[in-house]
């Protein structure tokens, strides 16, 4: 409440009056939460995270996929993501914590080389796919396209021994509309979405259906409406099943897809786009109009009398209809008496329609993350600066994404693999239940950034390394490469232009300065 100064104006005193002022009907300290005429039918519901999402997630999910499948902006935001996130895949980079293993920085290199080298053997085939179908990279993209579609993924990862292989960690993507309460039953305080959870929010139990709820297949009648109840973990910590979502609530146990704040803008976006097409194909079947300056009266009279509904009047008004004016280069077209060609000039699509487009994929933008340039490929309208302004913070939201990727899928997925080449003798890691973490330790490398301006962008990342503000791996980690390969491979060349007597082309850096002061030295032809 507001305190309100009154003046006693008789003896000329002033004072305070603390009293608390009668409030106004309808008023609020926040503008936001007034309900004033404007605000009066704005009444969100204020639930927790898990009721506000349960209850509509099938239906958001269901819509999300169907604008990814049947719109291109919608589709195309995806794979644009998709392509930006991961690209052509994590590449893993081992980086064990030596010093907390009591090694050096020699031993870290040798015991990384060796486990990268030994999980690009399980990584880079199909077996690490319990369907045999796709390897590390294909998991990932479609773990990364059912987060950002219907946003959450899961993955059960299975033992599964195979004779011709000696690696027995499988993974097994499952759709997310199999997690699910058994027999459909109601959600309460410790099943929420089909996941078991305790009393802090941890989840214990993941409830997955045998069969997808929407299949329309035969399925054998045993398998339908059944429930497989899969702990989280084992009982000495190994991951049974992998959850892979956003949770921007705390308590929220499901995840929603990207697309859920700008599902009704898609979709009128949709109804616009398709009205407008369609007026514009009926625009483009019609030439022109041929009209008569004559009234119905004086027609139905030149035609010999009588009233419009005359036979010869009706006849010539199917006649009318019934004619047609082919158009051709250079045709002269017929009329009947009294008749002119007056030219269809129309107005669709109006003249607002690509900025009104335009600014709403702007919006839609902001949701995917991406910058309007980005989102639908079109740099016509950007110089330098402002497609590098565009594209740097394109980059902060895809590294942030990548690393959460890589946080909550590729890391739980290394592990889960280093435990069965550890136990398995492959690798040496003593004490690797009790140091898990320490050998655990990776970075993971996903497509470059690329370069707006190479030669300018070359020169930057000599000079943060001259002045020991970066190194060679964050730099070839910036474009997507590992700087261990790199410097091998340039020994290997360097070594083959020795021996075949070749001097190695360099070309040395100038700044940009040097290299416009070296232009204007230059005489002009």
């Amino acid at each position: 409440m507001i305190s309100t100064l009154r003046t006693l104006a008789e003896d000329g005193n002033v004072f305070l009056d603390f009293s608390p002022a009668a409030p106004k009907i309808g008023s609020s300290a926040h503008f936001g939460a007034s309900n004033a005429r404007e605000f009066a039918s704005w009444n969100p519901s204020s639930g927790s995270a898990d009721s506000d999402i349960l209850p509509d997630l099938d239906t958001l999910r269901a819509r999300s996929r169907d604008l990814a499948r049947n719109h291109g902006v919608a589709g195309s935001g995806i794979q644009t993501l998709v392509d930006n996130v991961i690209g052509t895949g994590l590449r893993l980079s081992s980086t064990a914590d030596y010093k907390a293993l009591g090694k050096d920085k020699k031993w870290q290199i040798e015991w990384g080389n060796k486990v990268e080298s030994l999980f690009r053997e399980w990584a880079e085939t199909t077996e690490c796919d319990a369907a045999g179908c796709l390897n590390f990279v294909g998991l990932t993209i479609q773990i990364t396209r059912a987060g950002l579609i219907n946003g959450e993924a899961l993955a059960l990862p299975l033992w599964l021994p195979r004779s011709r292989s000696k690696w027995k960690t499988r993974i097994q993507v499952v759709e997310a509309d199999r997690l699910s309460n058994p027999n459909n039953q109601s959600d309460d305080e410790r099943l929420r979405g089909g996941i078991e959870i305790d009393k802090y929010g941890r989840p214990l139990y993941f409830h997955i259906a045998k069969t997808h709820p929407g299949d329309m297949l035969p399925i054998r009648a045993n398998l339908a409406m059944q429930w497989e109840k899969i702990p989280a973990e084992t009982r000495w910590g190994r991951r049974r099943v992998i959850h892979v979502h956003d949770r921007e609530r705390t308590g929220q146990s499901r995840g929603k897809p990207i697309l859920s704040s700008v599902l009704a803008q898609f979709r009128m976006l949709d109804h616009y786009q398709r009205t407008e097409l369609q007026a514009a194909v009926v625009n483009a079947m019609i030439a022109a109009f041929i009209e008569t300056p004559m009234s119905p009266e004086a027609v139905a009279e030149m035609l010999g009398g009588g009233d419009i509904q005359n036979e010869r009047f009706q006849n010539y008004l199917e006649m009318q209809r019934e004619y047609t004016a082919p158009l051709k280069g250079a045709a002269i077209i017929p009329t009947t008496p009294g008749s002119k060609i007056s030219p269809f000039l129309p107005s669709r699509p109006a003249d607002a329609f690509a900025p009104f487009v335009e600014a709403v994929t702007r919006q839609i933008g902001v949701a995917y993350g991406l910058p309007y340039e980005l989102l639908m490929k079109d740099f016509s309208k950007t110089n330098y600066s402002s497609a590098r302004a565009a594209l740097l913070e394109a980059w902060r939201f895809i590294r942030g994404r990548r690393e959460w990727q890589a946080t909550y899928w590729a890391q739980p997925v290394y592990e889960l693999w280093l435990e069965e080449a550890v136990s398995a003798g492959l690798i040496d890691a003593p004490g690797f239940y009790d140091n898990k973490y320490a050998y655990c330790k990776a970075k993971w490398i996903g497509p470059g950034r690329g370069w707006i301006d190479p030669v300018k962008e070359a020169e930057a990342a000599v000079i943060r390394m001259q002045n020991n503000l970066s190194t060679l791996e964050m730099e070839c980690s910036e474009q997507g490469e590992d700087w261990n390969e790199i410097l091998e491979q340039r020994a290997t060349e360097k070594e083959l232009l020795k021996s075949l007597g070749l001097d190695e082309p360099i070309v040395p850096i100038k700044s940009s300065a040097e290299n416009e002061q070296s232009e204007r030295k230059e005489p002009s032809s």
